[in-house]
């Protein structure tokens, strides 16, 4: 009681009104130390998909900085200025490379790193891309309402791996380069776009059951391409399709890239408009030999995605930077035949 007693007098010696000579008063009051408005900070994300790793690196393939120095990929990955690390998730591969075990491996590397991650299912024991979208063996024969529970069921089994893990992917695609659906045929866009939304709603509540912070992608090919991107989403709503994300793939030439980059601005903006959505260039490529030209692209479309309006740019990803000294024939990489980064990544400090 006495406290309370204390405490009132106290309170009441802060407002009593303070003599002046001039017979006027003021009041004192206790001012709180000024507050200064913290401006939130949007993450972008500078990224690559690094997915052949580990099985680079099973292969004997070593990754060296600028000076020489041999690094670890992901470690080397950031510093070279990148934040985010793309996964993508195959069914059941032949040689187990992507599947949930490596997936999970190569993401807990990211996550100790302080890196974001961004999922990329390919609902296939193969790849997807838009001129191959074939079912996983083991799905080859369901009907259509098991094919559904199917992509549920991966989509949040592998979800789940990765949160007992202490793993929450920032992005989720449901779906890689999905131009023409996904699953064919029951969920080929262009002769079942109702089957195609289903499968994408399937992905989609799995995702959101295990974690409802992760955004939802529909990744499309051909960023450029206003028509395309058009036609799908407006099927996609249509049919009362659930995603958060656009995501879109650019891999143009040293010769057209500024005009490439000029027509996916257009295309940005507009669906922006159309659909209120964010979004993502999840995948980037040039060739290694044009790492000049590869940076002046990299750089434009990484301001380009960022000038969007009210921080609907979310990132850019390289796709495969990591792929050197002709690793299984692939020449979109940033690395040269030593396994050092060329120019192209300077684009990302």
């Amino acid at each position: 009681m006495k406290l309370i007693q204390v405490l009132f007098q106290f309170l009441l010696l802060c407002t009593i009104p303070e003599c002046k000579k001039s017979g006027a008063s003021t009041y004192t009051t206790v001012t709180p130390a000024s507050i200064v408005p913290v401006t939130p900070v949007t993450f972008f994300a500078k990224g690559a998909d690094v997915s052949w790793v580990t099985e680079m690196e099973a292969a004997g393939i070593k990754f060296h900085n600028n000076t020489g120095a041999e690094k670890e990929c992901m470690q080397l990955m950031k510093d070279l200025g990148l934040n985010a690390i793309r996964l993508r998730v195959w069914v059941n591969p032949a040689n187990n490379w992507c599947n949930t075990a490596d997936v999970l491996a190569k993401a807990i590397r990211a996550n100790n790193l302080g890196m974001k991650i961004l999922l990329d299912f390919h609902y296939s024991d193969v790849w997807a891309d838009p001129g191959n979208q074939g079912k996983p063996a083991a799905w080859a024969s369901q009907d259509f309402a098991t094919l559904k529970a199917s992509v549920y069921q991966h989509t949040y089994n592998v979800m789940n791996v990765l949160k007992t893990n202490g793993i929450t992917p920032a992005w989720v695609q449901v779906g890689n380069e999905t131009n023409n659906g996904m699953l064919w045929p029951e969920g080929q866009a262009s002769t079942n776009m109702a089957g195609f939304t289903q499968l994408i709603n399937s992905g989609y509540d799995a995702v959101k059951a295990v974690s409802s912070v992760s955004k939802v992608m529909v990744h499309i090919s051909n960023g450029y391409d206003n028509g395309l991107f058009r036609w799908i989403f407006d099927g996609l709503k249509a049919n009362a399709g659930k995603w958060d994300v656009i995501g879109m793939s650019l891999y143009p030439t040293a010769a057209n890239w500024a005009s490439t980059n000029t027509q996916c601005l257009v295309n940005m903006n507009d669906i922006i408009t159309r659909f209120g959505k964010e979004i993502m260039i999840c995948e980037v490529g040039m060739s290694r030999d044009q790492a000049t030209a590869s940076k002046a692209f990299i750089t434009d479309i990484i301001a380009k995605n960022r000038s969007l309006a009210n921080n609907k740019g979310l990132g850019v990803f390289y796709w495969e930077p990591e792929a050197h000294s002709n690793w299984v024939g692939y020449s979109l990489g940033a690395f040269d035949n030593t396994g050092k980064p060329t120019a192209a990544m300077d684009a990302f400090y």
